[in-house]
């Protein structure tokens, strides 16, 4: 199979699973949604920017740097994945230590909502079984091999969805919290599963030596030389969601709205406009998981019009995607939200943000396309110019009394600045090729 193919396979593959694993974790979503109600989904809400942050830190960006390096064929699979293992571990080691000593001053005084304190401590307990199953994904993006990821993804969600629809509305009738708390503890057995069908995959003929299951001193430093700044540039912008619901919440508090108010909002926010608006996301997702192995190969190789062919084509299928889409929420967000969630909340946030987001819908392409020819460190300069804007311009509309809008407009100027910045470095670097 040619090379064309194979990255045209790998990108069918994963959109196809992508619509099959959104279709059942939309599903999952609006049972949830409607069994614990919007109360609970605000707290979840809050904590979801600490859990990002994390996530981020704990899986050091593993999934892309493996897969690139496995991808340039540079080193010992075995010793990229045991290197990577062992690293891991004790990264998360020290971050499940953090969590659990800090989880009551980030719950009391940055979100200033107690009932957030049992819910971080539910997160930090996923991070170490998340980070060695990322490791494994990793593996088979590297080898273009997507169908081990679509399995264990598929049934991922349907374990979580038997999960919820079993458990979760007895859990509910003990407590909310709990029932909070039960989305990021079923993630648990989820990843535990998800594992155990990845390395069902695995090639037959391996044959494991004791040299190969030691770290690794090059591999080590080639591995932290690409992950650092690719997991920097994420750090700082989750950093950035991070301090999103404590600056939005500390300064509408201050502006005289109320906690119940910022809650609901803010529920509705991330529980239903955001989780509308990316519906595209898999798509956008697959083309990304598929286009850096390819890029980086190509880039290696100094096959630097096939390269640029691959990243026109990505840009193409994503706009493609994401004009559509966005028209269609123009024209039916109403019957749309009403049909999946049975209700307003968040739709007037869906008709303002959804002209924006096919620019929202590249910035993953250009972003992976940067990262692919070794240029991580940009997209970190990026990035961090992007949610420093950001910031600066939620903490002053917050102040304006103009309420959740004040999130919107941050987060449009947030869409163009760091979309127009990844398109002129692009640009910058490819006139070079």
């Amino acid at each position: 199979m040619n090379k064309k193919n194979i990255f045209i396979k790998s990108t069918i593959i994963l959109i196809l699973g992508g619509i099959v694993t959104k279709i059942l974790g939309f599903i999952i979503r609006i049972v949830y949604t409607r069994i614990v109600g919007p109360e609970v989904i605000g707290l979840y809400s809050l904590v979801m920017p600490t859990y990002s942050l994390l996530i981020t830190i704990a899986t050091l960006a593993l999934p892309t740097t493996i897969s690139k390096l496995i991808a340039e064929n540079k080193h010992n699979n075995l010793k990229i994945i045991s290197t990577s293992t062992i690293l891991i571990m004790f990264i998360n080691f020290i971050v499940v230590i953090f969590m659990l000593i800090s989880a009551k001053f980030i719950a009391n005084n940055l979100l200033h909502e107690k009932r957030c304190y049992l819910l971080i401590i539910s997160m930090a307990l996923t991070f170490p079984i998340i980070s060695i199953s990322s490791i494994i994904k990793g593996y088979f993006y590297g080898k273009q091999n997507m169908v081990p990821n679509v399995v264990s993804n598929v049934i991922e969600q349907i374990i979580r969805g038997l999960l919820i629809y079993l458990f979760v509305p007895i859990i509910m009738e003990k407590s909310k919290i709990l029932a909070a708390c039960s989305l990021f503890l079923f993630n648990f057995a989820e990843e535990v599963v998800s594992i155990f069908i990845n390395l069902l995959f695995l090639p037959k003929h391996i044959k494991i030596k004791k040299s190969d299951l030691k770290p690794n001193k090059y591999t080590l430093k080639n591995i932290l030389s690409i992950s650092l700044p690719t997991v920097s540039s994420r750090i700082i912008g989750n950093i950035g969601y991070f301090f999103e619901p404590i600056i939005l919440k500390n300064l509408l508090l201050f502006s005289g709205y109320s906690n119940n108010y910022i809650l609901v909002e803010y529920g509705a926010y991330n529980a239903y406009t955001i989780t509308i608006l990316t519906v595209p996301s898999f798509f956008i997702t697959a083309i990304s998981s598929a286009l850096i192995p390819e890029i980086s190969k190509h880039y290696l190789e100094k096959k630097y019009k096939l390269l640029m062919k691959r990243l026109k084509e990505a840009l193409f299928f994503s706009l493609a995607i994401g004009i559509t889409y966005s028209g269609l929420l123009m024209l039916f967000g109403k019957q749309i939200l009403n049909a999946i969630y049975n209700t307003n909340l968040g739709l007037t946030y869906i008709k303002i943000l959804a002209p924006i987001f096919p620019l929202f819908y590249i910035e993953s392409i250009l972003m992976s396309f940067l990262q692919a020819i070794n240029k991580a460190s940009t997209t970190m300069r990026i990035t961090i110019i992007g949610v420093l804007i950001k910031l600066v311009v939620l903490a002053i509309t917050s102040l304006s009394h103009i309420g959740l809008f004040s999130l919107i407009i941050s987060e449009i100027v947030n869409i163009f600045i760091v979309v127009f910045l990844n398109i002129y470095y692009v640009r910058k670097y490819t006139k070079k090729l």
